[in-house]
């Protein structure tokens, strides 16, 4: 039954057989892609759907309670003051130099926000712009001694600002060479001075100079009915600078 039979060569057969295959398979093929493209035209159809439904159901979020916005601290408006220039008990030793622009940035200072510090008047020079530095003017003192503490203050902002430097903004404090224990500022006993307000270029630098005559103090020592001042005995012994909310690094220095 495979071999043609007829008038007509037998290759003729074969290629009208092969021309009838080719054609059904054509025809399963197309028959085949119309299908799918039905069932892929309702898959459409469909998932559209889900998705709108899946966009519209509703979701419940539950509230979180948010803590009220912590305010920055502001250099312009944080604490004022400045570094020590009041001498200390008997010494009439306070001095104040003028600003100069040598060795200001070994002078700046490390600045670090203090516990306290007065607040800066409108249109100062703000902390931020500011730094301090404290140290005592000899490693060693011999008994006898009053040590004495130049503050160096450099403007490290950019433009030109005034700022109030009188000396009870100012402080100079002692402590224990661990920092534990506070032995003597000099505003305790000196708290009251006149205004000195300064303009200082960006770079420019005020120093002051104070002398402590080596007994402690404590705050607000003039409203103590007999303010208690002990000599403090040999030692190794830290200075510190404040000046509005800034302070010095400490440094260290010795009483023999």
């Amino acid at each position: 039954m495979l071999e043609p039979n007829g008038p007509l060569p037998p290759e003729i057969y074969w290629r009208r057989r092969a021309l009838a295959i080719g054609g059904a398979i054509v025809v399963l093929l197309l028959v085949v892609w119309l299908i799918s493209s039905l069932r892929g035209g309702d898959d459409s159809e469909t998932d559209p759907a889900a998705a709108s439904s899946s966009l519209t159901t509703p979701v419940s979020i539950s509230p979180t309670a948010s803590g009220s916005p912590s305010s920055g601290g502001s250099g312009g408006s944080g604490g004022g003051g400045g570094a020590a220039a009041a001498g200390d008990e008997g010494s009439g030793t306070a001095s104040a130099s003028g600003s100069s622009t040598s060795g200001a940035s070994s002078s700046a200072g490390s600045t670090s926000a203090a516990v306290s510090g007065q607040t800066v008047a409108a249109g100062q020079c703000p902390d931020q712009s500011l730094a301090i530095k404290v140290a005592a003017d000899k490693p060693t003192y011999l008994p006898g001694e009053e040590p004495s503490f130049t503050t160096v203050i450099t403007n490290i902002g950019t433009t030109s600002c005034q700022r109030d430097l009188g000396s009870s903004l100012q402080q100079v404090l002692v402590y224990t060479i661990d920092g534990s224990v506070r032995l003597w500022s000099n505003i305790d006993c000196f708290p009251q001075s006149a205004a000195d307000l300064r303009t200082l270029a960006p770079g420019e630098q005020a120093q002051f100079t104070v002398k402590w005559s080596a007994k402690t103090s404590a705050p607000d020592c003039l409203t103590q009915p007999e303010p208690q001042r002990d000599p403090v005995g040999p030692g190794a012994y830290t200075v510190v600078g404040q000046l509005g909310q800034l302070r010095s690094a400490p440094e260290p220095f010795n009483l023999s």
